[in-house]
């Protein structure tokens, strides 16, 4: 079979079971509605979690920035694409972390990747959580050395793990896991990594602005993190990644790391936005404060709509919707009324284990989550009553 023959029959399976992917271009993603063309719909898909991407001093962080220096970086941070900006933000992020170097990224894909691709090498071990995001899993195989992954929050699997004779070992996971909404057990998982010698890696891409005190995310951990990834896309609402961590494995990554060498640094302009939302996140802890109301408000709802949620006290609301053409279908009627949220399928998640991916946002008011509630309570009869 040649390998256009074998790119063909692949995209005929994946139509086929219902897992087909595509791009919709719209007007607007985050905040209170997604708007594409002359439609718009109560967002419940975007990680917009405090509602920072349209804050309008985050906004005029960036345009000013960008009036007074410019659109691009011009260059990798190693070359000409270090700016003042930058280091700024790389200031504040220090201050916010309580690490002594913070390096910036174009994504948290990046980071993950060039972080556990760089950082580990032939005979040492990386041990994961086995529901870690695909940037780390991916990481973890293209790294040099072996990768180990352990029961979902098991801790005493970690351990078992960890316990393997390696020259140097990792432990990562994420503070606040991306499909169930759920938090690791970090405090515990750090005090595995030092028993086994271990660093210890958190991805916070979810959980800064959202969790932990004052909303500083998975940062107040103790015993402390060794390298800790944020992205700045979600509940900072721009763009960008950091890795915050000791002076050493700074220094190691500045020599090492590819992903950080030999790209182009992030924008300027979004170096200031960022700085902006951070400023914004402390300022005016009210985002967050009713963030967590609206949470609690969804959950109460839900429980007495008797809608299937998983566990989670975060921003991500997982509703288990079994087989991929159900969630489909559900996903689908919820549009029709108005709401837009993803629908979840393998191989994101395992086959059974499909679900609607609903995001609360600090930018919802007590109406649209009545709203939201309603709607999925009706599309599930719906698609039930078909299915019988």
């Amino acid at each position: 079979m040649s390998l256009l023959s074998r790119i063909e029959q692949q995209l005929a399976t994946q139509r086929g079971a219902g897992r087909w992917r595509s791009v919709t271009p719209r007007q607007q993603g985050q905040g209170r509605y997604l708007v594409a063309g002359n439609q718009r719909w109560l967002n419940f898909a975007s990680n917009d979690y405090l509602g920072l991407a349209n804050h309008p001093k985050v906004r005029q962080a960036v345009a000013d920035a960008a009036q007074q220096y410019g659109v691009g970086s011009g260059g990798s941070a190693l070359i000409t694409g270090y700016h003042t900006l930058h280091q700024a933000l790389v200031d504040r992020l220090i201050e916010l972390t309580g690490k002594p170097r913070v390096l910036l990224f174009g994504s948290g894909f990046s980071a993950n990747q060039g972080v556990l691709t760089s950082l580990l090498q032939q005979g040492d071990l990386i041990v994961q959580d086995k529901l870690n995001h695909a940037s780390l899993i991916d990481a973890g195989l293209h790294s040099a050395a072996t990768s180990a992954r352990f029961r979902h929050n098991d801790v005493n699997s970690a351990k078992r793990q960890l316990s393997r004779q390696a020259s140097g070992k990792l432990l990562v996971t994420e503070s606040v896991f991306s499909m169930d909404g759920d938090k690791a057990p970090l405090n515990q998982l750090a005090l595995a990594s030092q028993q086994h010698d271990a660093l210890f890696m958190v991805d916070d891409a979810h959980g800064i602005g959202v969790i932990g005190e004052e909303g500083l995310g998975a940062t107040s951990v103790e015993p402390s993190i060794d390298i800790y990834m944020a992205t700045f896309g979600k509940a900072l609402g721009v763009g960008g990644a950091m890795i915050a961590c000791d002076q050493h494995i700074a220094d190691y990554l500045t020599q090492f790391c590819r992903h950080y060498i030999y790209t182009t640094s992030l924008p300027p302009a979004l170096a200031a936005g960022v700085s902006a939302a951070i400023d914004c996140m402390a300022a005016e802890p009210e985002h967050r404060e009713r963030l967590l109301a609206r949470i609690e408000q969804f959950r109460q709802l839900a429980k007495a709509a008797q809608l299937p949620l998983l566990a989670s006290q975060t921003a991500i609301q997982p509703v288990l919707v079994a087989g991929a053409e159900r969630v489909t279908s559900v996903a689908a009627q919820l549009q029709q009324a108005g709401i837009a949220c993803g629908a979840i399928r393998a191989p994101t998640v395992k086959a059974g284990d499909e679900r609607l991916r609903i995001t609360i946002s600090a930018s919802h008011t007590e109406q649209d989550i009545e709203t939201c509630v309603a709607a999925v309570a009706r599309a599930l009869e719906t698609t039930q009553e078909q299915n019988q």
